[in-house]
């Protein structure tokens, strides 16, 4: 098998590739390990809980002991199915802050500062937004674009009662986070569409696969075929070679692609040695800068029966999924992830650095609720961690899953950020808004409030958002940390791309889904050749009073 461009992974950043290349006419055939997104556990929106637990949409990757997280190991879902993790995630929308790609840029990243990624967000969303309701920014936001970007109904009251007690508590309303302003409360977008989870298996890839020129071939890809310091193709287990006639193109995510640009040589000569893998580039930066968003779950009991409670039972699920069944609305069509918050945690940070999802039920992601009975949560976390981990490999055979160790709380100034996560929840959980629904603190309790106490809360009950990225990060090519080239090529190796949330140098703001979609878009120009869309230059808007007020 042989096509002018072989992408290996067909998630976020892969799905838009192959929609992209093979829009321009090029023969491209597509390499993924997982199988069909059909049934309704991805594809209802309110199962979210589901395809991430099941061994047959998920790698089931599970972090190394984290040292600072009392040793316990962190589940690390990843997509293992067309789409990769949009198919599997909770579908929030988030583009990121604008500072977040300025910052891209000033790392070594030329030409992917906000004004240049803007335009590609732009191109990919088909949003939603209510103009005639005030709602967004519609100069700032696509609308033709493959990719549907919706809003939930808000109708539960407790959602509604999440924005109103952040503005109770002094912060903004925001009419569009992923607009201008992205500070302050309001409501969630997601990749949801008439009910149905618009994953980038539904937005891209089923579309190029219509065409002639795109192909799909599943198999797990073993290593990268370098011949002459020039990537010719990938070798499929169980059915050799695929030949690229002009590139290779490796979007696998944040954990597969450091380990497959290791399997295939290029990484850290010292590493590569130990496992017995020759080496054909020595890349040091293969493997290392993890990073995450990490969060707990603020989780509050109800006094009155109006959460989302009353259908966690097998008949009320059973009513739920027939309802979207027949259709396509009620509970099971929206993530009920409808209202959310970005605030900045203390004075002198310039833009926000604290996210919340609002959720109406104490719930966690594997669908176990931790009271029986109604309740709510926000899940909370630092946006912009020091800690770094890394990726590496358990050995040399392909099969094996590789060692991942976020080095979780590493820093001391996490500590001190996630201490201000949980007060200032509780602060907007206080609100005058919440008073008729608000009983007993579940999650951490309300027996934990000095700082030893918070931090013990901590390590016992921080999760991951399921946002990994930065193995391969992006910077200029006379950087050795840095892994692909502004043009997303690998340095050291002809012939080969890398483009998925693995090149992000720094975590953005918010879910991933949204960036790494976007990253798929404008590696796809680059490698066409075409000159990028041109820069938007707009200014976000900053607090006025940013460097001597938290709100």
């Amino acid at each position: 098998m042989e096509a002018d461009f072989v992408i290996i992974g067909a998630g976020s950043a892969g799905c838009a590739l192959a929609y992209r290349l093979s829009e321009a006419g090029h023969s491209v055939l597509v390499v993924e390990y997982g199988g069909t997104d059909f049934g309704p556990f991805i594809q209802m929106p309110g199962a979210l809980s589901f395809p991430m637990n099941m061994a047959r949409y998920d790698w089931g990757y599970q972090t190394e002991p984290e040292a600072n997280l009392n040793n316990r190991r962190l589940a690390c879902p990843r997509g293992k199915v067309i789409g990769g993790s949009s198919s599997i995630n909770g579908m929030v929308y988030v583009r990121g802050h604008a500072r977040d790609f300025d910052r891209w840029s000033e790392m070594g990243a030329d030409g992917w500062g906000y004004a240049d990624v803007l335009p590609y967000f732009r191109r990919m969303e088909n949003w939603h937004g209510q103009e005639t309701e005030g709602e967004g920014d519609p100069a700032l936001r696509g609308k033709d674009g493959p990719l549907h970007i919706s809003r939930g109904a808000r109708q539960n009251p407790l959602t509604r009662a999440f924005v109103r007690a952040g503005q109770q508590a002094g912060y903004l309303f925001t009419q569009d986070y992923n607009g201008r302003q992205q500070e302050g409360f309001g409501a969630f977008e997601a990749t949801i569409w008439k009910g149905q989870r618009w994953s980038a298996a539904n937005a891209y890839l089923k579309p190029a696969l219509k065409r002639q020129n795109c192909d799909l071939v599943r198999g797990l890809a073993e290593r990268i075929v370098i011949e002459d310091g020039r990537a010719t193709g990938v070798m499929v287990k169980g059915k050799g070679k695929i030949t690229a006639r002009r590139e290779v193109i490796i979007a696998a995510s944040a954990i597969n692609s450091p380990k497959l640009l290791m399997l295939s040589g290029i990484g850290p000569a010292k590493h590569l040695a130990e496992q017995g893998i020759d080496l054909v580039a020595d890349r040091p930066g293969v493997g290392q800068n993890l990073q995450d968003h990490l969060e707990m779950y603020i989780q509050m009991s109800a006094t009155q029966p109006v959460s989302l409670y009353k259908y966690w039972n097998l008949f009320g699920k059973a009513w739920v999924g027939a309802q979207w069944m027949l259709t396509r609305s009620g509970p099971g069509a929206s993530n009920q992830f409808e209202s959310c918050g970005f605030i900045r945690s203390r004075a002198g940070i310039e833009y926000p650095d604290i996210q919340f999802h609002f959720l109406p039920i104490a719930v966690r992601y594997d669908g176990t609720v931790t009271t029986r009975g109604h309740g709510f949560q926000a899940h909370v976390g630092p946006m912009r961690s020091k800690s770094r981990g890394a990726v590496t490999l358990r050995s040399s055979d392909p099969a094996d899953d590789p060692r991942i160790d976020f080095n979780y709380m590493s820093h001391a100034e996490d500590w001190e950020d996630f201490r201000a996560c949980i007060r200032l929840t509780r602060e907007i959980f206080a609100q005058e808004a919440f008073a008729p629904y608000r009983g007993e603190e579940i999650q951490p309790g309300a027996s934990a409030q000095t700082d030893a106490e918070l931090d013990d809360a901590i390590r016992e009950h921080a999760e991951s958002a399921y946002h990994p990225c930065g193995t391969c990060r992006m910077g200029r090519a006379d950087d050795p940390m840095a892994v692909v080239d502004p043009e997303t090529r690998v340095i050291g190796v002809d012939g080969l791309r890398l483009a998925d949330s693995s090149i992000f140098p720094q975590i953005t703001n918010g879910n991933l889904n949204g960036p790494s979609i976007m990253a798929g878009e404008k590696a796809a120009d680059h490698i066409l050749g075409k000159i990028p869309l041109l820069p938007v230059n707009d200014t976000p808007w900053i607090h006025p009073d940013w460097e001597n007020s938290q709100r």
